[in-house]
């Protein structure tokens, strides 16, 4: 009888702890989780549907500005746009390379320009005056329609990135 309610007391107590650590697993793993707010901010969607040709659109992705330019016929077409349908779009980061200041665009002159050391990118983001070492990041996106989805590396972004576009 005796050997019967040990059997018992160390089973019940055997489960009684898996419950408990199953529990502890499931709350850790709930903390380490990201917020849905913070899901949320990982993605931003722009419609390129309403852009104006040369007018720079500054949206917010992940706390940084991202540029979005609808280029005109008469800007040089370069690898680095993004193109839906017939348009093509500079869209970047809208930090400088050398230091993080944000470049204001000129928009007579196709320039994006940083007034803190006189860098300058054209108006697909390469460097036309140094100090800026590299051309403004293009964050990852994907293309759905008209739409910009920042934040997924879709199909275009990975053949940018596999044609040593994007650093």
């Amino acid at each position: 009888m005796e050997k019967k309610r040990r059997d018992f007391m160390g089973l019940s107590l055997g489960l009684f702890t898996a419950a408990g650590g199953i529990g502890a697993l499931y709350a850790m793993k709930r903390t380490w989780d990201p917020l849905p707010s913070v899901k949320a901010a990982g993605f931003t969607t722009i419609d390129l549907a309403s852009a104006q040709p040369n007018k720079l659109v500054v949206e917010k992705w992940r706390g940084k500005p991202i540029f979005v330019l609808k280029k005109t016929a008469d800007m040089e077409a370069n690898d680095r746009d993004i193109v839906i349908g017939s348009d093509r779009f500079h869209v970047s980061i809208g930090l400088c390379t050398h230091l993080g200041c944000i470049p204001a665009y000129a928009g007579a002159e196709h320039k994006f320009k940083c007034a803190c050391h006189g860098g300058e990118f054209d108006a697909s983001g390469e460097v036309l005056k140094s100090p800026p070492p590299s051309p403004l990041v293009i964050p990852p996106f994907t293309i759905e329609g008209t739409k910009l989805v920042l934040g997924e590396a879709g199909p275009e972004y990975k053949k940018m990135l596999d044609a040593g576009l994007i650093a």
